[in-house]
């Protein structure tokens, strides 16, 4: 088996020892992403803004395997407050998958700065 390790220039680069993605078997799985602005390093303030900034992140990686949200299998989020910030969390979810949605796992995670990381599986 073969693996394609991808790097995106949009993305904020990894904090640590990791690709943004790996290609294997046809399927594409990203890293965990956070909310991180690419550009500016900064975090925007609330669960709205960081699920939004986390998701555009994602969409940069996918974008370099010329795929998009639609070709999503499953999608894992941590939220630093699952029960307070998932509603707002599910809110934007929905604006970047419209129905038919991929599978999703979210679980409570004790997160460094952050209020999401979200990671993918994608098929490509």
């Amino acid at each position: 088996m073969s693996l394609e390790h991808i790097t995106a220039p949009d993305a904020p680069p990894p904090g640590g020892s990791y690709s943004h993605g790996v290609v294997a078997n046809g399927f594409l799985y990203t890293c965990g992403m956070g909310p991180v602005d690419p550009k500016t390093g900064e975090i925007p303030e609330g669960i709205e803004a960081q699920v939004r900034s986390t998701l555009r992140n994602l969409q940069a990686i996918l974008r370099v395997k010329g795929a998009d949200f639609s070709q999503v299998v499953k999608v894992t989020t941590h939220l630093q407050n699952s029960n307070a910030d998932f509603a707002a969390y599910d809110k934007v979810y929905q604006e970047f998958f419209p129905a038919p949605r991929p599978v999703r796992t979210t679980v409570g995670s004790d997160l460094a700065n952050i209020l999401v990381e979200i990671d993918l599986v994608v098929a490509l």
